[in-house]
């Protein structure tokens, strides 16, 4: 799962990207205009956005962004003191909010909270023997439980949404890894597709060579 953090203060910016990272792929810009540009160019699973930056304010982007009708969830940080900003980010389309300074674990907990309430509407996909569930994870061949690394995982993801359909590696990457991730090895998705292929069969995903990976 890939984040994009907007925040403008340089100490709680990199600490909550440090501490996100344990869990996500995480991008982190400190205004609204750098992160327009970064969500043009990458598709994000949610967005934590600080109320007040610099130059255009949280509230300003989060109101243009659902204008768009940008569905991706939205959670706000705002100031202890800020009860309007949140009743206002709120009702403008925010889908939580936090209040600085927030515990680190409670973040995590609900950008997980966030991120499952954005797939709970998905069905289990059945495709042969394979057995999935987007909301929680779970996968399973021939009702065998497979246990899957955080990045398997996210890649199976990926793939399932685009079932028959090549998924790019670049556009595989740009799933599970954030910009600090540029030093990553040339075949980690070979390896990691490798390892999918030995738990749940050697034929199930697809290579289409210099196109892409898919399930068929």
């Amino acid at each position: 799962m890939r984040i994009l953090l907007v925040e403008d203060d340089e100490q709680l910016g990199r600490a909550t990207q440090q501490g996100l990272k344990i869990s996500f792929a995480v991008d982190w810009v400190k205004s609204a205009e750098m992160a327009e540009s970064a969500l043009s160019t990458v598709a994000y699973e949610l967005l934590i956005l600080d109320i007040n930056l610099p130059g255009k304010s949280g509230l300003s982007l989060l109101r243009e962004l659902r204008k768009k009708k940008v569905l991706t969830p939205i959670l706000l940080l705002t100031a202890r003191n800020a009860i309007e900003h949140r009743v206002e980010g709120l009702n403008a389309g925010a889908d939580d909010y936090l209040i600085k300074p927030f515990d680190l674990d409670e973040l995590i907990a609900r950008c997980g909270a966030l991120l499952r309430r954005g797939e709970v509407s998905e069905p289990a996909i059945v495709h042969g023997d394979l057995y999935y569930e987007p909301a929680t994870a779970y996968a399973s061949i021939s009702g065998a439980k497979v246990k899957l690394s955080a990045k398997e995982n996210a890649i199976l993801s990926c793939l399932v949404r685009n079932l028959g359909r090549p998924v790019s590696k670049k556009k595989i990457e740009q799933s599970i890894y954030d910009w600090s991730s540029e030093l990553v090895e040339s075949n980690t998705i070979e390896v990691h597709i490798a390892a999918l292929r030995r738990k749940l069969g050697k034929n199930l995903i697809t290579t289409s060579r210099g196109i892409g990976y898919s399930i068929q």
